[in-house]
């Protein structure tokens, strides 16, 4: 498919990567092997979607544009192309280790890496380019400016390394940020995680992420202190573990 053509829409966020360095680096990072399930979010035009075709010899892809699913099943005989919505799509329909990889949409990254988190028991491992600034997020320490809600909700259920940064002159059209590729492997889940409960502190605590803990959290300065933790501190002092342990202590109230 050539880089002309589809016009990119903005509804959809389109930013075509074509750029062959960044695609070479982008495989080798990836390193797909034959028999690997791979599943592209976002293909596009294919470029990214042609080169894990060469190596893994079956690719199946999640793509919302209905004239890109029509050029994709024409292009690539062994793809298999979902018409559908990344940020709402069910990818327990897929095996056990999945590898997911994708350039994702940057004005939905957000919600969508919380709502692919929530599989991340199924996912042998990710590769996406996101926007640097939310890659930066992702990978951030505790008391640091970019450490926040998404960095403690990840780091949570994945071990994350910022891979490289990718120039805006890299897609089409540019983008008018920088991005960033970033890997990201499931880390082991304990049995009695706190799903909900976790997911409903954290939130709460980075809604309110000026003021100290004892006032940001539903819990009794008993309960910080049984946990071993300053009611003084802000949210964005404590690592993921901190608010897995704020967690259980306030189900268990």
């Amino acid at each position: 498919m050539r880089s002309s053509s589809h016009k990119p829409r903005k509804r959809f966020g389109q930013h075509f990567l074509h750029d062959a360095g960044v695609l070479r680096r982008l495989i080798e990072e990836i390193h797909p092997e034959k028999g690997d399930f791979i599943v592209e979010i976002g293909p596009g035009e294919g470029f990214l979607t042609g080169k894990l075709l060469e190596t893994a010899g079956h690719v199946e892809a999640i793509e919302i544009d209905r004239d890109l699913v029509s050029h994709l099943s024409q292009a690539f005989p062994r793809l298999t192309v979902r018409c559908a919505d990344a940020l709402k799509f069910d990818y327990a329909v897929f095996p056990p280790g999945l590898r997911l990889v994708g350039n994702l949409p940057y004005n939905i990254s957000t919600p969508l890496l919380f709502h692919l988190a929530r599989f991340s028991g199924r996912v042998r491992d990710m590769h996406v380019m996101l926007q640097r600034e939310v890659v930066e997020r992702m990978v951030a320490k505790p008391s640091t400016p970019e450490y926040g809600r998404l960095s403690v909700m990840l780091q949570v259920r994945f071990d994350m390394k910022k891979l490289f940064r990718v120039p805006p002159g890299a897609f089409r059209p540019p983008p008018k940020v920088e991005s960033a590729v970033v890997r990201m492997n499931p880390l082991p889940r304990e049995k009695d995680f706190p799903e909900e409960g976790f997911e409903r502190i954290v939130r709460q605590a980075f809604s309110a992420r000026r003021k100290t803990l004892r006032n940001a959290l539903p819990l009794a300065a008993q309960d910080f202190s049984a946990l071993g933790i300053d009611p003084g501190l802000r949210p964005e002092n404590l690592f993921p573990a901190d608010y897995v342990r704020i967690s259980r202590r306030a189900c268990a109230r």
